[in-house]
């Protein structure tokens, strides 16, 4: 049997209600995700369920294009999203493994494919 743990997060973001500051989305630190490095990231709401997982080689541009872009699979639930977590992997096939097994062991809501549990 393979052992996986699931990484500890790099970065995380919470929305701010209100923020003073410039702001992406009510995330007023999304400058911390790196723009130029590969991982995973996590969606949660704000009773720390876990909504999505993903894996980008550019964690920021693919986590911004969640978003804006009508095909995301969070396009109906991006008001739901208070906390981003990010780890950053940058072996393509270890994000891979990652993602799949994130998706599988926390029963993540939205996330349609790789999806064994349902």
């Amino acid at each position: 049997m393979i052992n996986i743990t699931i990484p500890e997060p790099t970065v995380t973001i919470s929305k701010q209600n209100n923020p003073e500051l410039s702001n992406i989305y009510g995330f007023t630190d999304f400058h911390l995700i790196p723009r130029d490095k590969g991982g995973i990231f996590m969606f949660y709401n704000k009773n720390k369920e876990l909504l999505f997982v993903g894996k980008a080689r550019k964690l920021r541009p693919r986590i911004k294009k969640h978003f804006e872009d009508t095909v995301s699979p969070m396009k109906n639930h991006r008001d739901e999203i208070t906390t981003i977590e990010v780890c950053v992997i940058e072996d393509p096939v270890h994000r891979e493994i990652y993602e799949t097994y994130i998706i599988n062991e926390l029963k993540s809501m939205y996330n349609i494919d790789k999806v064994f549990f349902r």
